[in-house]
């Protein structure tokens, strides 16, 4: 770490602390050449996620695709705000797992499964966008799907 008064690079730790739930460390340093105090604040770098469409094309990970998408699935029905963010939290922390490269379809997976969870009738209208559903029996199949899973 550079001082930001001397841009001297030897510095020593007086304070550690977790902060922001444990996502992050802030450290109070001491500047040895200077004694200048600073603040520095740390974070576990994050895994960049790209999605492999499924003509083969590689696009960055968007969240808000993931939320729009839920949010049109939840339409009309009593789910908070929150409770869209906390699934595209839950939804990003299963996908970084697999360390960069996912598919469509494994993200299109995991969103049913979290909002199978959280609402059964949103989970029902996503998946009939998700898996393209064309009659009424693709409808039927997910309900039953549904109840096996209960």
């Amino acid at each position: 770490m550079r001082c930001p008064r001397c841009n001297g690079v030897d510095d020593k730790v007086i304070d550690s602390r977790s902060t922001e739930d444990g996502a992050a460390i802030r450290r109070r340093r001491q500047c040895e050449s200077c004694s200048t105090r600073f603040t520095t604040i740390e974070r576990l770098e994050s895994v960049v996620l790209s999605v492999i469409k499924r003509d083969g094309r590689r696009v960055p990970y968007d969240r808000s695709k993931v939320e729009a998408g839920v949010q049109a699935a939840c339409k009309g029905r009593p789910i908070e705000p929150g409770d869209v963010a906390s699934l595209a939290d839950r939804v990003e922390e299963r996908l970084a797992v697999s360390k960069g490269d996912v598919t469509a379809d494994e993200v299109g997976q995991v969103v049913l499964g979290e909002l199978r969870e959280l609402d059964r009738v949103a989970a029902v209208r996503f998946a009939s966008v998700y898996k393209s559903f064309d009659d009424p029996q693709d409808f039927e199949r997910e309900v039953k799907l549904l109840e096996t899973d209960q």
